[in-house]
């Protein structure tokens, strides 16, 4: 039909994401927060370290009395006493002293850097040369130099990582504020699709979009939640997805190829309550007859049924959704992209943004992108891929050799 064909440029599209609500907050432990984008900002209540300490083993001095200090001229140095590990120190250290120190231990009072024990020698109990000098500072991380009390340490919106796990440990936060996981309903769609378990029949053939769906939305942060085979039956289709919708954040349709088809999905999301039209087509290729509703709130989305299609649609469309819901910063949403040289000529057409699948190889010290071209219900391309390469909507296609930059997947 037509309105197929009034497609919708990208950007547009993306800017949908505003109109749809982010997930609730849920307290987590900190064993389980990796992974998880935090729900407020954590400011330091406290200078980290919160106190002046050692990266070296050796003596703790004040900087100033190894100036000059050589082989041939070394500086000699008063035993103080040892600092112990875990404890404050309970002496001070002057000028002309050193205390022994080891890596991690607090630095007395009138010290300000460490000289390396490889470069000291122990002259007696009580004196020690010191034959390279320190500068102030040096072998120290000082009180707060990691982060300073009443600084902001981690934004609303980030990505938990491990290191910021162990930053979150380190400010003593055992339970932390995370937006939820939104929960994706998957729908299959077709008279074609059996269940994996089954041996397809001639003219029939296995569901794969349910797990390669499935898939993208847990790296993405969400929870899928498949609802199975749907045949092409306008009640079934509209009674799953009122039983999605009532039960998960967003759903992803995929289904047949055919303009007949998706109008047949179209007419479905009209019919539920609430429900808009916002996308019948997006300027991309794969996955030009995307659709979008917004049904209460809600994200519906009709993607295309070959396999290539809906997961190149996944990456550039829908994931973006996904994670503007599950609270991701913008900053924290940017995609990792590589740079690289495609390896051969890649054919365009102007008009739409084509997203070419390509695997990357090292070549004489060069990271080469190459273009994996093939028909969108051949996963082996998808397989085969470590990334997408964008071809610009006014662009006619790109030469063999010119710079491209690659967004994993």
């Amino acid at each position: 039909m037509d309105h197929f064909f009034k497609v919708t440029h990208l950007p547009d599209v993306l800017a949908y994401r505003s109109q749809f609500c982010r997930a609730g907050i849920e307290s987590v432990a900190l064993d389980a927060v990796c992974g998880r984008i935090l729900a407020a900002d954590l400011v330091a209540d406290l200078d980290l370290p919160g106190f002046s300490r050692a990266t070296m083993d050796g003596y703790a001095v004040a900087a100033a009395s190894t100036f000059g200090a050589s082989e041939a001229n070394p500086a000699y140095l008063a035993l103080k006493g040892r600092v112990s590990m875990g404890e404050k120190p309970a002496f001070g250290v002057g000028p002309g002293e050193a205390a022994g120190i080891a890596t991690g231990g607090m630095l007395p009072q009138g010290t300000d850097a460490v000289a390396m024990v490889e470069h000291t020698e122990l002259l007696d109990p009580t004196t020690i040369e010191v034959y390279r000098s320190v500068a102030p500072g040096q072998h120290v991380i000082a009180a707060g130099e990691d982060y300073a009390l009443g600084n902001i340490v981690l934004t609303s919106g980030s990505r938990i990582r491990p290191q910021e796990a162990g930053l979150l440990a380190a400010f003593g936060q055992n339970t932390i504020r995370v937006f939820q996981k939104p929960r994706v309903g998957i729908v299959s769609t077709g008279d074609e699709i059996v269940p994996v378990e089954q041996i397809p029949a001639r003219g029939r053939i296995r569901d794969i979009n349910t797990h390669t769906l499935s898939g993208q939305v847990l790296a993405a942060g969400g929870v899928p939640v498949a609802y199975g085979i749907v045949s092409d039956d306008f009640d079934d289709l509209r009674a799953v997805c009122r039983q999605a919708l009532d039960e998960t954040d967003m759903v992803l349709i995929s289904g047949g190829s055919s303009v007949g088809i998706r109008d047949f999905t179209v007419r479905v999301l009209d019919s539920l309550p609430q429900s808009r039209i916002l996308v019948q087509g997006i300027s991309i290729s794969p996955g030009k007859p995307t659709i979008l509703a917004d049904t209460g709130g809600k994200a519906v989305w009709g993607l295309p049924g070959h396999v290539v299609s809906a997961m190149v649609v996944f990456s550039v469309v829908v994931q973006p959704f996904l994670e503007t819901m599950a609270g991701l910063s913008e900053a924290g949403g940017k995609r990792l992209h590589v740079p690289a040289r495609l390896s051969r000529n890649v054919p365009s057409a102007q008009g739409r943004i084509d997203f070419i699948r390509v695997r990357l190889s090292q070549t004489g010290g060069k990271l080469m992108a190459e273009p994996l071209l093939g028909k969108s219900g051949l996963i082996n391309t998808m397989v085969q891929a470590d990334g997408l390469i964008a071809v610009d909507i006014n662009t006619e296609g790109l030469d063999c050799g010119e710079a491209v930059s690659v967004m994993v997947i």
